[in-house]
């Protein structure tokens, strides 16, 4: 395994056309590390560069101590996984697996036990004699995947593998990776718009945007602490409620915040940077969101718009009264049911409630049990 450096990675095409726009990233060796964001921002395009399909336009690529910048794709030491399987299909199993080997010129005992030995920790032994038309989609990306340990790389790549299967095959498959990865402790990138999979997958999530990275960390810390707006609304389904607001007051306790009919929110964030009278974004995920009552603090009233129910919770939608701004919340199935015309309180835990300021920066959050109600 070996670690990857990126140093001011840039693509551009013709005419001009920048699409990865000055890339600075550090990978560990061994660390799984997920590239995650809308489509076209980039993040097919940094993977291909890494993997010396695209040609670097500016910066430079180390993967362990060698400068890859020009080096062959069969010589930087990775193998990439794709998102169709491209299975040769008058193939058996085990050929399809040792093929580039084959191609390598590899001793054909040298070849079967690489396969054997992929085949083992896959899962594929009883299957390599069969044809591809005669597996399923989850075998078959285990077959590509398969195809990829034979060549014992240094980098595994991995471009939205799981994309063409069916939602239970992809949770399956995301177990095999995870095993994988803990069996190989190898270094792997995988690239996915999928939120779910970069948050149960990945040691270290890199959130694109438009060519740039907006932030980059361990999962929990994005979820939680999310630089700014952007990776806010991005991580989280349902996806964080958002309500525009005006910054009225500031201080060591946190912020007084004006929403649009005249109610005021408090939320334990720091009002550095932050100027009175400022317009400013209030972000707060469903789960956070609870019915409240009289006398609560941040309590808005609403009307339910419409109740999803998903067995183990219940998804509300409601309307805030004054407001034309329709939240989310995430209730337990066990709590009381609102109907659909029903007006209830929602409660805002200022504990929980994030402020973005104009330029989608997020406040700081105050420490632990800083209190202004």
């Amino acid at each position: 395994m070996a670690s990857v450096h990126l140093r001011g990675i840039a693509k551009s095409y013709a005419r001009g056309r920048s699409v990865i726009k000055g890339i600075d990233l550090d990978i560990p060796a061994g660390q799984f590390t997920v590239f995650v964001g809308p489509s076209g921002c980039g993040k097919t395009t940094l993977l291909r560069m890494i993997a010396g399909l695209e040609e670097i336009s500016a910066g430079e690529l180390f993967i362990g101590e060698r400068r890859c910048n020009g080096v062959p794709p069969a010589e930087r030491g990775v193998a990439m996984v794709f998102q169709n399987y491209a299975l040769y299909p008058h193939m058996s199993v085990a050929d399809n697996m040792g093929f580039a080997l084959r191609l390598a010129g590899m001793p054909r005992q040298d070849i079967a036990a690489r396969v054997a030995a992929a085949a083992s920790v896959l899962q594929l032994g009883a299957l390599l004699d069969r044809k591809p038309a005669a597996l399923s989609g989850g075998q078959r990306q285990r077959v590509a995947l398969g195809r990829a340990i034979v060549r014992e790389p240094e980098v595994f790549l991995f471009d939205e593998p799981l994309s063409n299967l069916d939602a239970a095959l992809r949770v399956q498959m995301r177990i095999e990776l995870a095993r994988l990865h803990g069996t190989l402790a190898s270094t792997m990138i995988y690239v996915t718009h999928d939120q779910v999979e970069a948050m149960t997958m990945g040691e270290q999530i890199v959130v694109f945007n438009e060519g740039r990275i907006e932030q980059a960390g361990p999962p929990l810390q994005l979820y939680d602490q999310p630089a700014n707006r952007f990776v806010a609304g991005f991580l989280g389904s349902p996806r964080m409620n958002f309500v525009e607001a005006t910054l009225e007051g500031a201080d060591e306790r946190g912020v007084t915040l004006l929403l649009p009919d005249g109610t005021r929110l408090a939320a334990f964030a720091s009002g550095a940077g932050g100027a009175v009278g400022q317009g400013v974004s209030v972000g707060i995920r469903p789960e956070h969101i609870t019915l409240g009552h009289a006398g609560q603090a941040n309590i808005l009233p609403a009307t339910v718009a419409l109740v999803e129910h998903l067995g183990d919770a219940m998804i509300v939608h409601a309307q805030v009264q004054g407001l034309e701004t329709l939240i989310s919340l995430r209730l337990a199935a066990d709590q009381h049911r609102p109907s659909p015309g029903e007006t209830v309180q929602v409660a805002l835990p200022p504990g929980k409630v994030l402020v973005f300021g104009a330029d989608g920066r997020t406040f700081a959050r105050l420490p632990a049990g800083t209190n202004r109600v």
